[in-house]
């Protein structure tokens, strides 16, 4: 019976993987990646040998037709990204409605995503929140950040390392220096680091310390 299942992977530590999400990377039909390097790396940590096509933001558009294709011939298609789950600000949307447009069954798998043990340890309020993801580059970036500075609940961005001091400076203008605030970064790896303060005290912080990696920050509601 076809399927397409959405597959968490690690963010880090590739211990965090659950043993359903193995079995079910062994017995797929078709294995699809964001990035089919990164990929390779955990499928041989995992002792699966199988081939894996690329399907990432700029191919998913083009190749949803033949992966469609493979369902209704009966295949059961499983969709991993680079790391966490797919269409958390990753690839998926995409196939996941024209699968469901399709009636095709669906089952996405729980398992590893960065904003959750973000917010978690960040010490601040977790019985509401909004995730953000990326803010806009450009276009709709200020009206993103005026609409944030009245935000009650805890707000939860991703940030790469060459814009996060930037983007912690538009938050203090935004949302004032003061706002209590954490950012995470390397999640579930060896220099794992959550920094928790005002936003000035953050900025302050990776002023003078390693830009690296994947970062979370969350911040204090309105």
């Amino acid at each position: 019976m076809s399927k397409l299942f959405l597959v968490p992977t690690p963010i880090g530590n590739l211990e965090d993987i659950t043993l359903r999400a193995i079995r079910i990377l062994r017995e797929a039909d078709v294995l699809l990646a964001e990035d089919t390097r990164t990929s390779a790396h955990l499928l041989k940590h995992l002792g699966i040998d199988k081939k894996v096509f690329s399907h990432h933001q700029h191919n998913e558009h083009k190749a949803t037709a033949e992966i469609i294709r493979f369902l209704k011939e009966g295949k059961t298609v499983a969709l991993i990204s680079d790391a966490g789950t797919p269409a958390i600000s990753d690839p998926g949307f995409y196939l996941l409605r024209e699968a469901v447009l399709n009636n095709i069954d669906i089952e996405c798998l729980p398992g590893a995503t960065a904003f959750v043990p973000a917010l978690v340890n960040s010490s601040l309020p977790t019985d509401r929140f909004v995730f953000e993801g990326f803010l806009p580059v450009k276009k709709g970036r200020q009206t993103r950040l005026k609409e944030l500075a009245g935000e009650e609940r805890t707000i939860i961005l991703y940030e790469s390392p060459h814009r996060l001091l930037k983007t912690l400076d538009e938050l203090m203008a935004f949302l004032g220096e003061e706002r209590q605030a954490s950012v995470s970064r390397e999640l579930t790896k060896l220099f794992e680091e959550t920094v928790r303060g005002t936003l000035a005290e953050i900025k302050n912080h990776f002023l003078n310390n390693t830009l690296k990696g994947e970062f979370v920050i969350c911040v204090k509601g309105k």
